[in-house]
């Protein structure tokens, strides 16, 4: 049984815990805020982006088989998952649920016989995917000294994974991120970004099937050349303000689930104390008595 010096040193050491993790909430919620207007302003963008890109894509033919971000390779067999995680730790299962989306992912190509390489955004997704795939990890793209994500940080990440497509490196590349929903909820999100996904929208009236309605200035190619680049690093910008919300509305969470323990254990211990004080208490009054009987 502890002593009561031990349990008043607990009690003092779980409401020390619990001022960190209220403090750690108020931070959290006051950058999900930010965080989350960045991602939600960034969804209309990004989709409009990509409808432009299957407008003018739908229809288009390559003249060659070189590679192209739009209809890859003629190969099927390396590919690249692109890992969005955090930075630090303490925001509940944020990073947990994502690397166990890419884990099946990988487990899937594996049955096939693909080959796997992987990049992890994010130090702590690095730390999950090690333990088991940690020949598989090409690169890490380290983030912990950028205070608020801007579009050049996606732009270099883009640069990299484009530049390893055209030296034949891999043939596809999907990225996994959690796309933030609410403060107790972010999904766990699967995107092939090369080939470039072309959605077939045959309800859309408002969509032309046929391209030969249209002249472009440049040609298709030309526009293209320019248009899946930038729509890429679009989309790995949009996975970063996702990733960022969610982070933080998870951490935020997570550290109001960690305040309320913690209070439900100091009441625990402060009845389990005072108890304990009790007992001590009447234990010494018994023995003064005794002590006083027999004299």
């Amino acid at each position: 049984m502890p002593s009561l010096d031990d349990l008043k040193k607990r009690i003092a050491s779980v409401k020390s815990t619990q001022k960190i993790t209220k403090a750690m909430k108020m931070v959290a919620a006051a950058k999900l805020r930010k965080a989350q207007e960045a991602a939600e302003q960034s969804r209309p963008y990004s989709d409009n982006m990509k409808n432009l890109m299957d407008s003018i894509s739908r229809g288009f033919v390559p003249t060659d088989n070189s590679r192209n971000l739009l209809t890859g390779s003629d190969e099927d067999k390396t590919y690249l998952l692109v890992l969005f995680t955090s930075e630090r730790g303490l925001c509940g299962g944020f990073n947990s649920q994502i690397s166990k989306a890419l884990r099946e992912k990988v487990v899937d190509l594996q049955k096939e016989n693909k080959t796997v390489k992987i990049i992890c955004i994010g130090k702590k997704g690095y730390d999950i995917v090690k333990r088991q795939y940690g020949d598989q990890i090409v690169d890490t793209v380290d983030l912990s000294a950028v205070k608020s994500i801007q579009y050049g940080d996606a732009k270099k990440i883009s640069d990299k994974i484009i530049k390893m497509y055209f030296d034949a490196e891999f043939d596809k590349c999907l990225i996994f991120y959690n796309k933030f929903k609410s403060v107790i909820s972010q999904i766990p999100t699967e995107q092939q970004v090369v080939p470039a996904e072309i959605v077939e929208n045959d309800n859309d009236e408002n969509i032309s099937r046929d391209n030969s309605f249209f002249e472009f200035e440049p040609n298709e190619k030309e526009i293209l050349e320019e248009l899946l680049p930038l729509n890429f690093a679009v989309q790995i910008f949009k996975a970063l303000l996702e990733s960022s919300a969610s982070e933080q509305g998870s951490r935020m969470s997570a550290m109001d689930n960690a305040s309320r323990n913690a209070s439900d254990m100091i009441d625990s211990l402060t009845l389990f104390y005072n108890r304990s004080r009790q007992a001590v208490i009447t234990k010494e009054l018994i023995e003064i008595i005794s002590g006083a009987e027999a004299v």
